[in-house]
């Protein structure tokens, strides 16, 4: 494990572990789990030791344990507990609890080796929608709560990133591109979270169908090409954070009026930014899940 330290409000543990600040305060005061450093206004800090007891402490609340019971334990015993517990009906549970860990204490270590634990019970498939994308939409609440730090999240992201495209490069092997029909996957403007779209990618290789995958911050205009080159073009896009709440009815408007205008195309659209728009547009879907746009294709 690294030595990097990164210090913690009592907020910031509640954003983490789910766990509400008073409760904390309460289970420190009554049990002494923890021994926060305090500045000269006498606010607590917590490092990242502090982090990885509390997310065990978690775990074993939720499974029954007293905090009565857990705090007579020793970090190596409450440690060995966990792995006791560990099991392939709550392994999700604890990975996500993992990354976190990994994530606020840069150790790509441990990132690894609790992605290979999954890989002994989950297929590639049942670790992204059973873990990785409940962490990635954590990691959305806690940007909301400025508990993350871009550099975490970036982090974090780049070794998820890493598991996909090992994934891709396993499934390309077979299949067999047909230049009639293709599957673009791109991201708008300004649009950088790229993940879930990523996947999507994976997902519609391993059901043998062609894709193009274009990436992040793509112009309109040059999704034009695409129908120069390809008879049918089914467009696949991810929108989290642009266009924004006011732009998204403009942009769909002109990408039905431009790209999808007299032809066979069609456009995908998910992300949180569709979530409160009308779908009034003839050959645009929206798709409320991953799950939900593969069963349609």
């Amino acid at each position: 494990m690294n030595n990097i330290k990164t210090s913690f409000s009592v907020k910031d543990l509640e954003n983490l572990s789910g766990i509400k600040a008073h409760t904390i305060r309460i289970w420190e005061k009554r049990y002494s789990i923890f021994s926060p450093d305090r500045n000269e206004n006498n606010v607590r800090s917590y490092d990242s030791e502090d982090l990885l007891k509390l997310l065990n402490i978690t775990f074993l609340n939720n499974f029954g344990y007293k905090i009565s019971k857990i705090s007579s334990l020793s970090n190596e015993e409450m440690n060995s507990l966990v792995k006791q517990i560990y099991s392939n009906k709550n392994s999700s549970s604890l990975a996500i609890s993992s990354f976190k860990y990994a994530m606020f204490n840069f150790d790509a270590k441990l990132f690894h080796d609790t992605y290979n634990k999954l890989t002994e019970t989950k297929s590639f498939e049942e670790i992204f929608y059973e873990v990785f994308i409940p962490f990635l939409d954590e990691i959305g609440v806690l940007w909301q709560t400025s508990t993350l730090k871009p550099i975490h999240e970036h982090f974090i992201s780049s070794l998820i990133r890493q598991k996909l495209y090992t994934a891709i490069e396993a499934v390309h092997q077979k299949i067999n591109y047909d230049r009639k029909k293709v599957f673009v996957l791109y991201l708008p403007l300004n649009e950088i979270h790229e993940l879930g779209l990523i996947f999507i990618n994976y997902l519609l290789l391993n059901k043998g169908h062609s894709t193009l995958y274009l990436g992040e911050s793509v112009p309109m205009k040059d999704l034009e090409d695409m129908k120069i080159y390809f008879d049918e073009v089914h467009f696949i896009s991810y929108f989290t954070v642009q266009p924004s709440a006011d732009e998204v009815d403009a942009y769909l408007a002109e990408f039905q009026q431009t790209i999808l205008r007299d032809s066979k195309n069609k456009f995908y659209v998910l992300g949180r930014q569709i979530e409160h728009v009308a779908n009034k547009y003839e050959s645009i879907t929206f798709y409320s899940s991953i799950e939900s746009l593969l069963l349609s294709i």
